[in-house]
């Protein structure tokens, strides 16, 4: 007889029957659409993924391909070496060195540091840095990325290498190497950390210098590394060289005797300008500040600075006198009592010296004589020669910060204004300015376009004044050189030279300060040829002595000589003889 079961479904546990129809949810029937729902559930999940995938890789795909790019993706620039600056002989006064850069992910350096806190030491030397203020930038906000120090000696790498600091890392550069250093650093200019022009030639030649950059496709990983080039690599342009007219034997000698005299004359700062008169070529153009701050180190005086220069403007006055018929050489002046009124402002001079040629005039720098020639010139004539030799315009230079100081239109002149601007107050200049209008006079009456840097095109000439004019000027400027004249140290051996003194008070407030001088000198030689223009001002001289003929004249005789003779013009004055004696050992 065969057993019967209560439920078809059913096991034994422990002896006992156990029934899974017991169970409530088996005991119940499941509704059709719960499982249709699921399966349709399901079914839209994987249709939203898959679609998904084709939005992703083929609808939109070249954007999601920018964005890893973005994120491990680089393009690196291939820097193109930075063009060269030379003198006019070829000799370098600015190119590129290797340097080292050093930077660091801070949250990588400093648990290595922790460890070995000797290497912080170590490091701080090789950087030239005090340990504070390492761990000053170790400690920036962003943990990602620091520099450490820009534009080291490369030499340095190998050192920064060997200390094996985790995430520390270097990067080849190079850095603007200036053999002149200070002596042209106002020329030059320079270079900020990025390697761009902010100063000088550098800034004012910037984008013929740099050239164009190159560049290179690459996948970095999450350390900055660089894994694979990928695309073409595009080559850089270097940048071109650029030939200054300069002469860096020139600018040297001038500047230590610049650099000596300020010191000597414990003054603020000074400048000299030496233009080549055949070209109108700037040889030398040096600057001294003895402020010792970086603005003023770095400032181009000759040409940024502008000031009432004084008496160096008579020679320019008596030109135009000349050439307008209204005086001669030897047309007298009576300058006694020493003092002229001009619409109820006395003018004096210096000495009473009554009676005065035009030659005179010059020579003994007589104020009251220069104003009784101007008050016959029309203000507009003035006005017009002053404007046709450059003053109150920017000179014609490539160069950043020139100034073209202060020429009044002359409908708004009055008696005194003209006076006053005869010898030199009411206006202002700079002193490249005044080198120029100079180089007129030594250039028989012509204006030569200035040069900065050499090219091949002759410069461009404007006849401002006949040469007979220019030439007996010129006999005026060597008498003011001479033994009685202002200037009698302006003189050297073996070459004739003529040129004028200016001092001039500086303005202070409304007024003129009664103790703080401009003492000048701008001058040529040899006198009958000249073959340079030299000019030279001192800023506020302190050492007792503050005529232009004592501070400044100087100064020009030893520039000149050394600049004459390294351009190989022959001496045009007598040399005397020089005995050399030997001592001769006394018999016993």
């Amino acid at each position: 007889m065969k057993p019967k079961f209560a439920n078809p479904i059913s096991t034994q546990r422990q002896g006992q029957a156990v029934s899974f129809a017991s169970s409530p949810l088996l005991a119940s029937k499941t509704p059709l659409w719960r499982s249709k729902l699921i399966l349709v559930v399901f079914g839209a999940a994987f249709a939203g993924l898959g679609a998904r995938a084709a939005y992703v890789q083929v609808i939109h795909q070249s954007f999601y391909q920018r964005q890893g790019e973005i994120r491990f993706a680089r393009t690196l620039d291939i820097p193109a070496s930075r063009g060269r600056l030379l003198d006019r002989n070829d000799q370098i006064m600015a190119s590129n060195v290797p340097a080292l850069s050093v930077w660091a992910i801070p949250e990588d350096v400093n648990p290595s540091l922790a460890e070995q806190p000797e290497k912080l030491a170590a490091l701080a030397k090789l950087l030239g840095m005090r340990v504070p203020e390492l761990q000053q930038k170790l400690a920036a906000e962003d943990r990602s990325f620091v520099w450490l120090r820009r534009q080291l000696d490369g030499s340095l790498n190998a050192d920064v290498q060997a200390l094996k600091i985790d995430g520390l890392y270097t990067r080849m550069e190079s850095r603007r190497q200036y053999p002149e250093g200070e002596a042209a650093a106002q020329i030059t200019g320079m270079l900020n950390n990025d390697g761009k022009g902010i100063e000088g030639i550098e800034l004012a030649f910037n984008q013929e210098l740099s050239g164009q950059s190159g560049s290179r496709r690459v996948i970095k990983d999450r350390m900055g590394r660089v894994v694979e080039d990928v695309g073409d690599r595009v080559a850089p342009v270097d940048g071109h060289d650029v030939r200054l007219t300069i002469d860096s034997k020139i600018q040297f000698f001038a500047y230590q005797k610049l650099k000596e005299a300020v010191t000597e004359q414990r003054a603020k700062g000074g400048s000299v300008v030496i233009l080549d008169v055949q070209t109108n070529e700037v040889l030398a153009m040096a600057n001294y500040d003895a402020t010792g701050t970086k603005n003023g180190v770095m400032r181009n005086r000759a040409l940024a600075d502008s000031f009432e220069p004084g008496s160096v403007m008579k020679p320019l006055t008596i030109s135009l006198a000349l050439e307008k018929g209204l005086v001669t050489p030897r047309t007298t002046f009576q300058t006694a009592p020493g003092y002229i009124m001009v619409t109820g402002a006395k003018i004096t001079d210096s000495h009473i010296h009554g009676v005065l040629s035009v030659d005179q005039i010059i020579e003994k720098s007589s104020n009251v004589g220069t104003v009784k020639i101007a008050q016959q010139i029309p203000y507009k004539d003035m006005w017009e020669f002053y404007s046709a030799l450059g003053l109150g315009q920017k000179p014609v230079l490539p160069y950043p910060g020139v100034v073209g100081g202060k020429l009044r239109a002359y409908k708004s002149w009055r008696p005194v204004e003209q006076a006053t601007m005869s010898y030199g107050y009411g206006l202002s200049t700079s002193l490249f300015q005044l080198a120029q209008a100079y180089s007129v006079l030594a250039n028989d009456g012509e204006l030569l376009t200035p040069k900065i840097i050499q090219s091949s095109t002759p410069a461009a000439r404007q006849r401002v004044m006949s040469a007979v004019n220019a030439r007996a000027v010129r006999h005026m400027l060597n008498l003011a050189a001479g033994p009685e004249g202002t200037a009698p140290k302006a003189q050297l051996e073996g070459y004739t030279v003529g040129g004028k003194t200016g001092t001039s008070h500086k303005q202070e407030g409304r007024g003129y300060a009664a103790k703080k001088y401009r003492s000048t000198f701008v001058g040529m030689s040899p006198i009958d040829a000249p073959r340079i223009v030299v000019a030279v001002s001192i800023d506020e001289p302190s050492a007792g002595k503050y005529f232009g003929g004592e501070v400044a004249a100087p100064i020009f005789s030893q520039t000149v000589g050394q600049t004459l003779r390294l351009l190989g013009v022959q001496p045009d004055r007598a040399v005397k003889p020089q005995i050399a004696v030997t001592a001769v050992e006394e018999s016993t």
